[in-house]
């Protein structure tokens, strides 16, 4: 096979220490070279000048939970550091340890074997850092919500089989009613609904009488709420920080609004995941296969297996899924409804749903790649009257026979008897 690096490093990279094995290339034979490092500061650019003397600006290692980071933070400014999946070097059981693992994994970078990862640039990682906790935040707030309303449940109390929302404000003066009082006043409840709530003042009565709450269980819902108020609290500062660092990207963020289903936050997730080159990837396809999007392909003896979407794309394919929901829902444009609408019919709503989410995110590498708004290649089939069709006709008519004028091959008479 053909030597793709002639000089090259494979690393296997633990928690406390990192195995570098450097092959060097003279003919047709490499040369091996291992040297042990920790994965201290200094003990890391000691393997930076080290690699630096042998002429080694190569190298690969294994994605080995966030271990990998702390040594492309200090070597991606001179080193061409890729970033290897494990299912792409695992070495083969029984014949492995730290020093092999490092060159087996520098045998196949040597040879171009390993396709390296996709890692942005740091102020990119930073952002992504920022909205990956803030969906972590979101998850957490759901379920304290969720954890509050079935304290509620436990204790007799079945207010959230009446009202829509358990945190609205009617519903919020009588949980908070309830847990500060041991005894309960059917009228002074009725005093504290709402607007068209009043209307269901007796089965709001009827819900709540002859529940059971013991004092430690108030309790326990009183650090619930404040828990509660505290990631409220927390993302809302988040929120405000990630407008600040957002500020360099408002032009990629004005071009994925214009999208039908896509709003300010669904973009501020987006971009931090993909980025805003799409060098890194070399068409669509490709990244719609990165995201976990695409298809598998596994077929054995002719017989087509298991062609399920893979698992990747952890934090960007949720978000493409929501603004796929939303936008077959949107107002904006019917575009993506027609679409869902003629897929779903035949493959099914979830299959449709992530055909609809593939198809956005096939829109954004476009958009992003020309610099151009949302504007499909058959969107007027879908979007444009019949009337507006007639009209852009017409346009077109009169432009090729101004042209036909410019060139002598007709005149203007011609043109005015017709």
């Amino acid at each position: 096979m053909k030597v793709i690096y002639p000089i090259c490093c494979g690393v296997d990279v633990h928690k406390t220490f990192l195995v570098a094995t450097l092959i060097t290339s003279e003919g047709i034979t490499p040369h091996y070279s291992k040297r042990r490092f920790s994965t201290f500061n200094n003990s890391i650019l000691q393997f930076k000048q080290w690699l630096i003397d042998n002429n080694c600006f190569d190298i690969c290692m294994e994605s080995t939970g966030k271990y990998w980071t702390p040594i492309h933070n200090l070597l991606e400014d001179t080193i061409r550091v890729t970033i290897a999946n494990p299912k792409w070097v695992k070495a083969v059981k029984g014949n492995k340890d730290d020093t092999k693992d490092s060159k087996w994994i520098g045998d196949l970078f040597r040879l171009g074997l390993v396709p390296g990862s996709f890692i942005p640039e740091k102020p990119i990682r930073i952002l992504r850092e920022y909205t990956r906790y803030r969906y972590k935040l979101t998850s957490c707030k759901s379920s304290e919500k969720n954890r509050f309303q079935n304290a509620f449940t436990v204790c007799n109390v079945a207010l959230d089989a009446v009202v829509s929302d358990m945190f609205g404000k009617s519903a919020s003066s009588i949980t908070d009613y309830l847990i500060s009082t041991d005894t309960f006043d059917p009228e002074h409840c009725s005093s504290l609904l709402k607007s068209s709530l009043k209307k269901k003042a007796d089965t709001v009565i009827e819900s709540i009488e002859g529940y059971q709450m013991t004092k430690e269980q108030k309790d326990r819902m009183v650090m619930i709420r404040s828990h509660l108020e505290f990631v409220q609290n927390s993302i809302a500062t988040l929120d405000k920080n990630l407008d600040e660092m957002v500020a360099p990207f408002e032009s990629a963020i004005h071009l994925l609004c214009t999208i039908p289903g896509v709003d300010r936050n669904s973009a501020i997730t987006i971009i931090p995941e993909i980025g805003t080159d799409m060098s890194q990837f070399t068409n669509s396809k490709r990244l719609c296969c990165w995201a976990g999007l695409t298809p598998g392909n596994n077929e054995s003896a002719g017989k087509k297996k298991s062609v399920r979407i893979t698992r990747a794309g952890v934090y960007l394919k949720p978000a493409l899924v929501q603004v796929a929901h939303a936008s077959v829902k949107s107002n904006k444009s019917p575009y993506y409804q027609n679409k869902y609408e003629h897929i779903y019919k035949r493959r099914g709503k979830k299959r449709a749903i992530i055909a609809i989410a593939r198809m956005i995110l096939t829109a954004i590498y476009n958009m992003f790649v020309s610099g151009e708004e949302w504007n499909p290649s058959d969107l007027y089939k879908i979007d444009m009257p019949q009337e507006m069709l007639e009209r852009q006709k017409q346009k077109a008519i009169k432009q090729a026979a101004n042209l036909l004028i410019s060139q002598g091959i007709i005149k203007a008479s011609d043109i005015s008897m017709v």
